[in-house]
């Protein structure tokens, strides 16, 4: 192994302990370690709310590896006698205070932002802000070298630090491999399952799906109501449907994200209407904004089967006790980043997985787990 960038380090943020002990448990059966690559760190606070970034090991000559999660509302902290859910404004904050406290004297520090934060203020389309670039120029400034993030809404947004490293990765592999787990029965063909994108942002996430597994591919246009601004955005006045008949088909909706829900059950209804089997969503990001009643319902009325999201970021108890909720379990794929990073090896296997999925693929076939 080469240490050309340093001794590992790997530092979770609040709510990421779990996930990064996991991939501390690959990382250490790989490289033969029986000692911790985890460093502590904490993030204490006021009893006003100001906070402090604190490292409590010296981090010169480190690689060092923080893992972020802007979107754990599940963290909490005392605020003038009030407990606090933390923002994601919060988080970074927290992710800019630990950078601080490393102090400049680390080899390298990449960021693992699984959820890019302000991710969806990619672009500017009135007089507003810019988060997303202004977050990563941020991060640039403070001395990040490299940015690993998964499904961002517009990986365009890296244009903002052209000069430093930016990789964005999809988890296709880990979603279909789930799928297949959990879905016994599927017959994987065009003649039995649809890939269907929700809106034509989208349409890049499912032509890859589409043309590595050999299925046709359809999709929804949102149209909006311009004229008004409900919660911040333009309100969906209908989705209409562009694409190959699905009557009798099983459908995968794939998507990066599930906020409130609404535009994912609304498409479940019409692609019901259209004779749809069963209907299975693919996202990366379950967020559940407006809670999980709706799902419930839409489960109950056979509208969705089966929602497939990544550990990357929060997954409430509630989740992860629905029948229809598979979790689909990152903490393997991103050791497997961390440690080509670290042995400055490439990763473009990684971020193409185009073989693992065929030989998956027809290994289930052999052993009787999936029909082609």
């Amino acid at each position: 192994m080469s240490d050309t960038f340093g001794e590992l380090a790997l530092i979770p943020m609040r709510g990421c302990d779990e996930f990064l002990g996991n991939v501390d448990y690959y990382l250490k059966d790989w490289k033969n370690s029986d000692r911790s690559f985890i460093v502590r760190a904490a993030c204490p606070r006021f009893g006003s709310g100001e906070g402090k970034g604190i490292v409590y090991e010296s981090m010169r000559g480190h690689d060092v590896y923080i893992l972020c999660d802007c979107f754990n509302y599940g963290v909490t902290y005392e605020m003038y006698g009030m407990t606090v859910p933390m923002s994601p404004d919060e988080h970074f904050a927290d992710l800019k205070r630990i950078i601080g406290a490393i102090a400049g004297k680390a080899k390298r520090i990449t960021v693992i932002m699984p959820m890019l934060y302000e991710g969806r203020q990619h672009r500017r389309n009135a007089r507003e802000s810019l988060d997303c670039a202004m977050m990563l120029q941020e991060l640039a400034d403070l001395g990040v070298t490299n940015l690993i993030t998964f499904d961002a809404h517009d990986a365009r947004v890296q244009n903002a630090i052209p000069l430093k490293g930016f990789d964005n990765v999809q988890p296709t592999y880990q979603m279909i491999k789930a799928l297949i787990r959990n879905v016994p029965d599927l017959t994987l063909n065009a003649d039995h399952v649809t890939i269907v994108s929700p809106d034509e942002g989208g349409m890049h996430r499912c032509m890859y799906f589409s043309s590595v597994l050999k299925l046709d591919l359809g999709m929804f246009y949102k149209r909006r109501n311009y004229a008004v601004i409900i919660d911040g955005r333009n309100p969906i006045e209908a989705h209409e449907y562009l694409g190959k008949p699905v009557d009798g088909k099983d459908v995968i909706i794939v998507d990066d994200m599930i906020s409130t829900g609404d535009s994912l059950i609304e498409i479940g209804e019409k692609l019901k209407d259209k004779g749809a089997r069963r209907i299975f969503a693919f996202t990366s990001f379950g967020l559940f904004c407006a809670g999980l009643g709706r799902f419930d319902e839409a489960y109950e009325k056979g509208i969705i089967n089966k929602i497939f999201t990544t550990n990357l970021i929060y997954r409430t108890p509630e989740l992860l006790s629905r029948p229809w909720y598979c979790e689909v379990n990152m903490c393997k794929y991103v050791a497997m980043l961390i440690d080509s990073l670290h042995k400055d090896e490439t990763i473009s296997s990684l971020l193409d997985p185009v073989q693992k999925i065929h030989t998956f693929v027809e290994k289930s076939v052999k052993e009787g787990i999936l029909k082609v």
